[in-house]
């Protein structure tokens, strides 16, 4: 459940910087030749091992990095004086105001060329949503504004190009007015039903609504919930269903036109709320139990104590200095051989730009696009209810993390901004960069006299979003071997549904509560580009076959094949991963084959549980979730096609802003700069041990995208952090090091036991009016 759920109170922002590192003291990197020399030596004078991060001077400036202070209030100070859109500083659903900004990224095309050194940085713009409320048909509508500080070459105009909705990508808006006078209505009908079913107060109810509010057939008709109100700490309200629904008709702006036109309980229909209690005095009528709030909903501690849990658990720390590079100006990375830029967008979250590995870009970007919640059941709030997240916003919905439990103690933090209208919000850590050694060995193996055996080291970016009722994690993690794990997480409590005649939807998980089936669904964009950007999709199946060799005297043999292919075009790259994971796929350079005739590229594959929509043709979404009916797609690079779909989509799910399903019109996917979109997701059915929340560890999914072909050979041998154990026949052992430096300080003790800090969930920073002397001013 999603709690803003109006436009009057508008959500997105824009992500305009990532803040300063915390935790750590930032020291200047040596040339790469002799950074790390000596460097496990150094201790402050007590011994004890100086945690130090080391920095880095980004190639180039990131230019996808959010809108600076600067460019933020002027691209909000000039739409604010255009007469032509005519906005209004907090205005209400009768005005036009400005509901977000965020950086416009810069087209693909016009950034390579600077990339390359051959041009100029490509000129910055933002996007800004407007609301238009002044007329009839209220609507939204995407504006481009810029080039930012280009003075009167700056401009405003309608942002069309990246949507397949024309002409003008004008979305109409249902619930931007005040429902007041109608929830009072709904409220007053109900008290007498609540006191016969539950002899309670209709004040200890909230009503729950379907979101966003759609037209059809041209009437706007709204399904509500009654839950029981939280009544402590903890927003249980997501599993607080009571099992009584009403509907109303919302059409058109004149709320004093709007009514009630039906009411739901126990799966029966009342056409108005005195035929609904007339039949709840009548004899046979069921009346059912409720849903209580009670400590079975509450994150306190609970259960029988378990042996030796009090006692501190083993933990991961770091014995010096840090063994990654940052620029906190440009946000730039780099980590053994692997280098990116971090920008983080407001509807999106975290992104990563221009991935690097050995010096050559094997990824231009590589970010989630949309995470879909769709739900199905009995009732119309489950049946009607699919959540587009970006919508709520996954940048601006951010969250400071938990040093020690979300990420290492010895993590270093970044904190981010976004833009709530007018103002300037900062969240502090809000995302971690750790190495850690796994717990296991990245190679091993034992043979006669020896055995060699190689740590498995992993660098990981990580960040949190907190979307209504649910805890998403997202982890970027580099290996030595060359490979990129993107792993998604979801914790939190579960939207819930009345168990009455749910059976079929979900388990009866407490009293009177059912588990609500659902899919989540989280796009992905990898933009590859494998030794340049001209590249093909490479298909190797494993095939059951029969064959007869010259050396068995003709006899059949059943045995398995190889086959190899290449997807020729867009119309068929949409794929399903095989039932027996018997086929592979890999983004492949076919004009740079290796000295063995192999087109080298990067393979992608699932390393957790992956999901797409279950629906097949949702009623709910129709055109708006295209992007989400497959595991994965691949479609020729265009700047037109940036995004897989629009915060929006769900406005107008018959014509959305943009439907995936048009990307795909049988073009060539040989030798084509090649975009790959991957979903993530799980399959939902919650059950009693998602009671009170649903846990990271069982809600998981994670696709690798490793080198295949790519590399003469695997590229951990060349990390020092591996040992061999010989012995011969006589019993005398060795071992042999490669150059890895020891511990010779004592260990910081804080990093076993560390600072919980507490921190504001975000500070207002307000932008206008802008002054450039205290561009960090606090409000």
């Amino acid at each position: 459940m999603r709690r803003d759920t109006s436009f009057v109170l508008p959500f997105l922002g824009s992500l305009a910087s990532i803040a300063t590192v915390s935790g750590h003291r930032v020291e200047h990197r040596a040339p790469i030749e002799s950074q790390y020399h000596g460097i496990l030596s150094r201790q402050a004078s007590d011994g004890v091992c100086k945690v130090t991060q080391p920095t880095v001077a980004a190639p180039s400036k990131n230019i996808w990095a959010g809108l600076t202070n600067q460019e933020m209030a002027d691209a909000i100070d000039f739409l604010y004086k255009s007469k032509e859109l005519n906005l209004t500083r907090d205005g209400g659903s009768w005005d036009n105001t400005l509901i977000g900004i965020d950086l416009l990224q810069p087209n693909k095309s016009d950034v390579l060329p600077f990339l390359a050194g051959k041009g100029a940085a490509p000129p910055r713009y933002a996007r800004a949503t407007l609301t238009f409320g002044t007329s009839m048909e209220p609507y939204i509508q995407e504006y481009m504004i810029g080039p930012l500080a280009q003075g009167i070459q700056t401009k405003a105009q309608p942002l069309t190009f990246l949507s397949t909705r024309k002409p003008d990508n004008k979305l109409r808006v249902y619930d931007s007015d005040a429902a007041a006078n109608l929830i009072s209505t709904i409220t007053s009908q109900a008290a007498d039903i609540i006191k016969i079913l539950w002899n309670m107060n209709v004040d200890d109810f909230s009503l729950t609504t379907v979101s966003p509010t759609r037209e059809e057939n041209g009437q706007v008709t709204v399904w509500q919930g009654f839950t029981g109100s939280w009544t402590g700490l903890f927003d249980t309200e997501t599993i607080l269903p009571q099992g009584l629904y009403v509907r109303t008709d919302r059409t058109g702006r004149d709320p004093s036109k709007w009514k009630i036109t039906g009411w739901l309980y126990n799966n029966i229909f009342y056409r108005g709320i005195d035929e609904l209690k007339t039949a709840a005095t009548q004899p046979g009528f069921e009346k059912l139990g409720m849903v209580v709030e009670g400590s079975w909903a509450q994150l306190e501690k609970v259960g029988d104590a378990l042996p030796f849990d009090e006692l501190p658990p083993p933990v991961s720390v770091q014995p010096g200095a840090k063994r990654f590079s940052i620029d906190t100006k440009e946000n730039f990375v780099s980590w053994m051989d692997f280098s990116f830029y971090v920008s983080v967008s407001g509807d999106m979250g975290v992104r990563l730009f221009d991935i690097k590995y050995k010096g050559k870009r094997i990824i231009y970007e590589l970010g989630m696009e949309e995470a879909l919640a769709h739900y199905s059941g009995i009732d119309p709030i489950q049946s009607g209810t699919c959540y587009f997240d970006t919508m709520y916003g996954f940048g601006s919905s951010i969250v400071p993390l938990v040093n020690g439990y979300d990420c290492p103690a010895y993590s270093t933090y970044l904190g981010t901004a976004y833009m709530d209208r007018t103002t300037r919000r900062t969240q502090p850590n809000g995302i971690c960069m750790f190495e850690i050694n796994e717990d296991l060995p990245i190679q091993r193996h034992s043979g006669p006299g020896f055995t060699s055996i190689t740590k498995n080291i992993a660098f990981k970016l990580r960040s949190v979003t907190t979307v209504g009722n649910y805890d998403y994690q997202t982890t970027y993690e580099f290996r030595m071997d060359g490979s990129i794990t993107v792993g998604a997480r979801a914790s939190g409590y579960i939207q819930a549904a009345y168990v009455a005649k749910n059976e079929e939807y979900g388990f009866n998980i407490y009293d009177n509560l059912s588990g609500s089936m659902h899919d989540h669904v989280l796009t992905f964009k990898a933009d590859f580009d494998i030794l340049g950007e001209k590249n093909s999709l490479q298909k190797v199946e494993f095939v059951p076959t029969t064959e007869t060799y010259v050396w068995n005297d003709g006899k059949p043999r059943n045995t398995m094949k190889a086959k190899k292919s290449f997807i020729a075009t867009e119309d068929e790259a949409k794929i399903n991963w095989s039932p027996n994971g018997n086929s592979m796929y890999a983004v492949v350079n076919k004009d740079a084959k290796n000295k063995y005739g192999e087109a080298p590229g990067y393979r992608f594959m699932p390393a957790a549980g992956v999901a797409a929509l279950t629906i097949q043709n949702s009623s709910v979404t129709q055109n708006a979730a295209n992007h989400a009916d497959h595991h994965f797609y691949v479609t020729k690079q265009k700047d037109t096609e940036a995004r897989a779909a629009n915060p929006y989509n769900l406005l107008d799910p018959a014509n959305p802003a943009v439907d995936f399903a048009k990307y795909f019109d049988g073009e060539s996917l040989d030798q084509q700069d090649l975009v790959v979109w991957f979903n993530l997701g799980m399959h939902h059915m919650p059950h009693t041990g998602d009671l009170p929340n649903t846990v990271f560890s069982t809600a998981h999914s994670a696709i690798t995208i490793e080198p295949f072909n790519y590399l003469p050979g695997d590229p951990s041998r060349a990390t020092t952090q591996q040992i061999r154990i010989t012995s011969d026949s006589g019993g005398n052992r060795s071992v042999t090091e490669f150059g890895a430096k020891h511990v010779t300080c004592s260990v910081d003790l804080s990093q076993l036991d560390p600072k919980v800090e507490i921190l504001n969930a975000t500070i207002a920073v307000h932008k206008l009016p802008y002054d450039g002397t205290r561009p960090n001013r606090i409000g």
